[in-house]
């Protein structure tokens, strides 16, 4: 029945039949009246929350990007400070190193010095010590060759040489003469025999 009479309102001829694309006055204004509303209603309280939602997200944009900045900044400066660090670190290490290759030489060259001199003290000794028994050799062997050729000489001349001062001398001119090459062997069966 709604039905039948909205079809009745609308076969009805009227003014807007004669134009049917303008709307009915009384459709314009309350589609203005709704417009308005929607208008203040989008202004006062849709807009202004859409505008603190868009400064929001701006500020959160522009302070990551502030903060990327500050640290990429920051990331340089730790990057300067441990290049220098690793440059000082160098730098002290090859100080340390060429230090304790002079220390090296130096402690090298000392305890060769050390060696060298040992060596020259010990030979110095050594050398010491065989001219001493040497010399001590020499005054055994005169002493032996001394008391040797006076109980020789005593048997073959017949009368004792025991005198020491005598012994002494006579030894003492005999070494000598041998030491100078002056003694010549004599053979004494030979002279003898052709006598």
């Amino acid at each position: 029945m709604v039905f039948a009479s909205i079809l009745t309102a609308t076969d009805a001829p009227g003014p807007a039949d004669d134009m049917p694309l303008i709307p009915h006055t009384a459709e314009i204004i309350v589609g203005l009246i709704a417009f308005s509303i929607l208008y203040w209603i989008f202004s006062k309280m849709v807009v202004p929350k859409m505008e603190a939602l868009y400064e929001e997200r701006t500020a959160a944009i522009e302070g990551g990007m502030q903060q990327a900045e500050a640290a990429q900044a920051e990331a340089a400066a730790a990057k300067a400070q441990y290049e220098g660090q690793l440059l000082s670190a160098r730098t002290e290490a090859n100080e340390i190193r060429e230090t304790a290759r002079a220390e090296g030489a130096s402690i090298t060259a000392e305890m060769r010095t050390q060696a060298q001199a040992e060596a020259a003290r010990i030979v110095d000794n050594a050398q010491r010590q065989i001219d001493a028994e040497r010399q001590q050799a020499v005054v055994s062997l005169r002493q032996e060759v001394g008391a040797m050729s006076t109980t020789l000489a005593g048997k073959i001349v017949g009368e004792s040489l025991e005198d020491e001062v005598r012994q002494k001398g006579i030894v003492d001119r005999f070494l000598a003469e041998l030491e100078a090459g002056d003694v010549r062997p004599e053979k004494v069966g030979s002279a003898g025999q052709d006598a």
